[in-house]
């Protein structure tokens, strides 16, 4: 028995070396992003709802012109609601960003994390590093970490925890590193400490308004039913469409900040930029790389001077 052990322990060191020589000598695969192909852009949120709200003028206007942008849920908002809760409300939440993707032109996913109990663990770390490389991601977007939703919060340190090693080759070498780090953005907030919102870039989105408030519209759970805060379903709004299309925009306002009129001016021109009302606005993240105002205007090819 002794010597059967010791076969079989020198199998066991053999072939673990063996395999870790392979892991040493066979380099990781590569890929870069979009050079001369259309943008990628992949953008987190933690719930299904907060991607469409936040991004979904600028992720209309990109696939309108042949860019490819995914939304990404980082949990399944299983609860929610007031009314219902568990799995039969996360694959309701599903369907209706699915539905909503279709409307802005663009794919979407939601992840199996329960709502309200995302965690910033090294496994949830790898997910959203192999998610922006399978995307082969120019731009990465997500909410600040100041924010009173752990959900959130936890959202925006795992994507933040993913720039630069998205880089790295040896880390989750089962799918291919990105070449470059992606530009890594936030949308705004309101919250004041540690550091308020400051923004980098802004984008008119007059044209797609309705577009918006049509992706919108199709989360019916959050905001017809008003989500957690529907206890009483005498509140929910009804069917009748017109009732419908002026709750969400009396809820949802798209305005452009006064602190972003420079930058309106700056990458619209003086005579564009007052004309413009509603907009959406991103931070650059000091993780990520550090676009110039060319490349700025290359991945936002929006503006009057951007590269066609």
């Amino acid at each position: 028995m002794p010597i059967f052990s010791s076969m079989n322990l020198c199998k066991f060191l053999i072939v673990s070396t063996c395999s870790l020589w392979m892991f040493v000598l066979i380099p990781p695969v590569s890929v870069s992003g979009a050079e001369n192909g259309p943008l990628r852009i992949i953008v987190f949120g933690a719930h299904p709802d907060d991607c469409e709200i936040r991004v979904g003028g600028t992720a209309a206007k990109w696939a309108q012109i042949g860019h490819k942008v995914k939304f990404v849920s980082t949990t399944n908002g299983d609860v929610g609601h007031a009314a219902m809760a568990g799995g039969p409300l996360a694959q309701r939440r599903t369907r209706e960003v699915e539905e909503a993707a279709k409307v802005l032109g663009i794919e979407t996913q939601v992840l199996d994390n329960h709502d309200g109990e995302l965690m910033p663990t090294l496994e949830n770390r790898k997910e959203i590093v192999r998610l922006i490389r399978q995307w082969k991601a120019d731009i990465v977007i997500t909410n600040r970490p100041n924010d009173y939703h752990p959900d959130h919060r936890y959202t925006s340190i795992l994507v933040q925890d993913a720039a630069y090693m998205v880089t790295v080759p040896y880390l989750c070498p089962d799918v291919p590193y990105l070449e470059k780090n992606p530009v890594f953005l936030y949308w705004p907030d309101r919250f004041q400490k540690s550091n308020p919102f400051q923004a980098n870039i802004v984008v008119g989105i007059d044209d797609v308004m309705d577009l918006k408030f049509k992706a919108i519209d199709c989360i019916e759970s959050q905001f017809y039913e008003l989500g957690c805060a529907g206890v009483d379903p005498n509140k929910w709004i009804g069917k009748d469409e017109a009732k419908r299309a002026a709750f969400l925009r009396e809820r949802f306002k798209f305005n452009v900040w006064d602190a972003w009129r420079p930058l309106l001016e700056e990458f619209y021109g003086k005579d564009a930029s007052p004309g413009i009302r509603n907009a959406e606005a991103f931070e650059l993240c000091e993780y990520g790389r550090q676009p110039s105002k060319e490349e700025w205007k290359r991945l936002f090819p929006f503006f009057p001077d951007s590269p066609k």
